[in-house]
């Protein structure tokens, strides 16, 4: 058990940090801090006793990252309540199920996302709140929240007769074992799960941030991944919120012209990213630039390479802000074109690995440490293991446990007997390697894999990663029809109709060129027998991982 009790870290830091900047929201003129934050949390713990709100209620909240949400979630846990963070994506009838699943009696929400819930698919909310600015937005018959909110000021007046100091801040005793947090997955294979995360599992998570350095006082970073996953959340947010840092919430959806300029204007000492942003950065930023005729002769030349690549890397950690330590990446796996240049030019990153079960993290090293197409080691507070069915297997699946562990599904036992083994250990579904330096090395999805008719194990993004490289293709999903391999292809249509490249015949002919070049590529049980063009981006998970299984019974021409 963690020796940090998880709410008294929040206790200390509001104190501790009382005058440093807390949240801004960027490009809104929005700034609090710590002590602001603190008061903000008084007010809703008002509220909250107000309504005799208990421990171990639940407390729903959806909208873009901004300062309300951060308060909102951090009210909920100080009282003592489970927090109950909702993607923004999610469609409406995902939102309804989520909030009657957890039986959540407040719900926190965007305003514009409020405009499509439906008040009578909700019957267990009592108050609906706004993160604009925390008006009631709704309110159950018979309750008095509106009423209560109109005098909040003079309820805070009564009750901090002197003004909120910090020596006013006190949260509630809970121990570590108590479920704090409720997140709801959306995987690549399907139906959401709310994973029940103790105080322990978040303090797992944020005590190994604290110690390991990764995010100090007086720090910046820059919070752009949803802050409902818990990879965002657990060191942008909470590690960044125990230790006096000071976050920016981007609000936006992290496009390579928005992020690039807010990394300038942030200047954040630690990046925690998803591959999608990073591969973006890579093609947008530095392949214009090595692909320039006189650039791509020169770093054929020995003595010439090392000075160009330092040059390459300064411009990039330049345009990222210029003062981060390292960018840490996860979430999905990293192209490994990019993961190779990344490491040949020097560039302080390292990659990641964890799952939402964990909150999230099972592997990490830092960026001096890591291990090129490893996944970092396992953390000390946790232990992993390679099941194999078979002792000849290369692979196996990984499986772990630890402090880091969940303590199961909401109220879905047959879940959570399926994902523990009987021993103990969490089954991740994922199959790799891990080496005698405790170093995690990845290869794919068990639920993925393929198994070819001559009993080869084909993963799937593999090849979909090399189809990606390749000229005119945006992004690809390798499927099987009828024991063959078969690539649906969403093309960069734009490009091929700026080049006057946009007839059917053309784009077939740059397809099978494309097929041939892949082709050569792999081995052969992993050829694939025709590229199949696809109209539209595909439905991704907010990781950015494409959602498979809305695509395995895709009908093929």
């Amino acid at each position: 058990m963690i020796k940090e009790n998880f709410i008294k870290l929040y206790e200390s830091s509001f104190r501790d940090n009382w005058d440093l900047p807390c949240y801004s929201d960027y490009d809104e003129n929005i700034n609090y801090t710590y002590g602001q934050v603190a008061r903000e949390i008084a007010k809703l713990h008002l509220l909250f006793k107000h309504c005799s709100l208990r421990r171990g209620d639940k407390i729903a909240i959806i909208g873009k990252n901004n300062s309300n949400w951060c308060i909102a979630y951090m009210a909920t846990i100080t009282y003592g309540g489970i927090v109950v963070p909702i993607l923004q994506d999610f469609n409406p009838n995902d939102v309804h199920h989520i909030i009657s699943h957890s039986e959540s009696v407040f719900l926190f929400t965007a305003d514009n996302i409020w405009d499509y819930l439906e008040e009578e698919r909700m019957q267990g909310v009592r108050g609906v709140f706004s993160l604009t600015d925390f008006r009631c937005l709704h309110q159950r018959d018979g309750e008095t929240v509106q009423l209560f909110l109109k005098k909040i000021d003079d309820e805070m007046q009564q009750a901090y007769p002197k003004g909120f100091r910090k020596e006013d801040i006190e949260y509630t005793t809970l121990s570590n074992d108590k479920v704090m947090l409720l997140n709801y997955t959306s995987g690549t294979t399907g139906f959401s799960k709310g994973v029940m995360l103790t105080g322990n599992n978040l303090a797992g998570n944020v005590t190994f941030g604290i110690r390991t350095g990764l995010l100090k006082k007086h720090d910046k970073v820059l919070s752009f991944l949803p802050l409902a996953h818990a990879y965002g959340c657990a060191f942008d947010f909470l590690t960044a919120t125990a230790v006096g840092t000071h976050v920016t919430l981007l609000g936006k959806l992290p496009s390579p012209k928005i992020i690039m300029k807010a990394f300038e204007e942030v200047k954040p000492n630690l990046i925690i990213t998803v591959p999608l942003v990073i591969e973006k950065i890579y093609k947008n930023v530095i392949q214009p630039l090595i692909n320039k005729r006189g650039m791509r002769w020169a770093l054929n030349i020995p003595l010439l390479d090392a000075q160009i690549y330092g040059q390459i890397r300064k411009k990039l950690v330049d345009a990222m802000g210029g003062r981060f330590k390292e960018v840490i990446i996860g979430g999905a796996a990293i192209n490994p074109e990019v993961e190779e240049f990344f490491h040949k030019i020097k560039f302080p990153f390292t990659v990641g690995y964890g799952m939402t079960e964990c909150a999230p993290l099972i592997s990490y090293a830092p960026y001096d440490e890591f291990i090129p197409t490893s996944s970092g080691k396992i953390l000390d507070i946790m232990e992993a293991r390679v099941y194999k069915k078979h002792p000849e297997d290369k692979l196996g699946e990984i499986q772990v446990r630890g402090e880091n562990v969940m303590a199961g599904y909401f109220k879905n036992e047959e879940a959570t007997k399926e994902v523990f083994t009987e021993d103990g250990w969490l089954r991740t579904g994922d199959l790799g390697t891990i080496d005698e330096n405790d170093n995690l090395f990845l290869r794919g999805r068990s639920k993925t894999m393929i198994l070819s008719s001559s009993g080869q194990n084909i993963f799937p993004e593999e090849i979909e990663t090399k189809l990606n490289n390749l000229p005119f293709i945006l992004e690809s999903l390798v499927i099987e029809r009828n024991k063959k391999l078969v690539a649906l292809v969403y093309a960069d249509y734009e490009t091929l109709d700026s080049l006057g490249l946009g007839k059917e015949g053309e784009i077939k002919t740059i397809m099978d060129e494309n097929l041939k070049t892949l082709n050569a590529s792999v081995a052969t049980y992993e050829k694939v027998s025709r590229i199949q063009l696809y109209p539209t981006e595909f439905e991704k998970t907010p990781k950015r991982s494409i959602k498979r299984f809305l695509y395995n019974s895709i009908a093929v021409d």
